[in-house]
């Protein structure tokens, strides 16, 4: 039986990330897919800016890295995250990804939703995430066909592959502490 990898010798990790939010009653409440805005679409309920694709994503890279969930690293019981634009977010749990020795080799997505159509602004969703994690991420647009339940939110799926840094020295891959917060820029 072959010897076990240390933590150093792991080349790569993989992460899944997943994130739902359904409609919200709010006329004044935007919705955003991906970094991109639809002025003219039903936005969703969240803290944040509710965005799920982002949402995903940051879970993705998060979990292959072992540093927790959005949940833990953003709050949604914290003021400071009210709001948010969860490109930034993406954006802070790339650098710590990083800082933990790791660096994301690509993203992919399934956005699951009836409306609004994902094709005319797919190429400024794949540029604004591929620019927040520094490496290419895809969207693909699923319908739910009807089936009962599914039409109320819109649902992401993400997967993410992290390679090892060049000269990264092995890191700790344990679940991060209760304040993980520190440093992020309000």
């Amino acid at each position: 039986m072959p010897a076990e990898l240390t933590s150093a010798e792991i080349p790569f990790r993989v992460g899944q990330g997943f994130d739902v939010h359904p409609f919200s009653d709010d006329p004044e409440r935007v919705l955003v897919l991906g970094g991109v805005r639809f002025p003219d679409a039903t936005g969703l309920v969240g803290h944040s800016d509710a965005d799920v694709i982002a949402h995903a994503c940051t879970d993705a890279i998060l979990g292959a890295a072992g540093l927790g969930d959005i949940g833990q690293l953003f709050p949604d019981t914290s003021a400071d995250f009210a709001g948010a634009d969860s490109i930034e977010l993406l954006e802070e749990a790339t650098r710590r990804v990083n800082g933990a020795g790791w660096v994301v080799g690509n993203v992919d997505c399934t956005v699951i939703l009836d409306r609004p159509k994902l094709a005319p602004v797919r190429q400024q969703m794949h540029d604004r995430l591929s620019a927040a994690v520094g490496a290419p991420v895809s969207v693909k647009g699923k319908r739910t066909e009807g089936v009962a339940g599914l039409g109320g939110g819109i649902q992401c799926h993400a997967v993410a592959l992290l390679v090892r840094a060049p000269s990264s020295p092995a890191r700790s891959l344990a679940a991060p502490e209760n304040d993980t917060t520190e440093g992020f820029p309000s």
